[in-house]
């Protein structure tokens, strides 16, 4: 599974071109896909960026459910079908779609914030304080993360 670490900021053309940070390509391109997957977050108003290896976790912890559980519609529905893929140009640029940078309230630039599995792509101050509300509660929740690798009870 890929590592996207770390935070960049590229500049957005007026069509919508970004240039995919170097490293988030490189993780991707191990996954034999010269692309990225966009889709809107549920949970914040930003982008959510993947390769194949994360849609194809997702896909199958959706198999889990039965096949006709409304819960599995609705989430298969909501992300899969608001999936996008797309390839990279010889320079390494995507163009986001119009209804994803809106939906991101994303303009002249755009932050690349990665997740580990994932990453995220947002308006640059709105990610600056995402990153900062997540840090106090992080610090709030340090003690759940046990040296064995699972979360505590607390």
């Amino acid at each position: 599974m890929a590592l996207f670490l770390s935070t960049y900021t590229n500049k957005v053309d007026k069509k919508g071109r970004v240039s995919v940070p170097a490293r988030y390509r490189a993780e991707l391109a191990r996954q034999g896909f010269e692309g990225i997957i966009l889709f809107p977050s549920y949970a914040h108003q930003a982008i959510e960026a993947c390769g194949m290896d994360f849609l194809n976790s997702l896909q199958e912890r959706l198999g889990a459910f039965d096949p006709f559980d409304e819960v599995r519609d609705d989430l298969a529905s909501s992300i899969m079908s608001d999936s996008v893929e797309l390839s990279f140009d010889g320079e390494g640029r995507i163009i986001m779609p119009g209804w994803l940078m809106e939906h991101a309230a994303i303009t002249g630039h755009a932050a690349f914030v990665g997740q580990g599995d994932r990453f995220q792509i947002w308006e640059p101050e709105a990610a600056a304080a995402f990153k900062r509300q997540s840090r106090e509660r992080a610090l709030r929740h340090r003690g759940r993360l046990k040296p064995n690798g699972g979360p505590s009870d607390d």
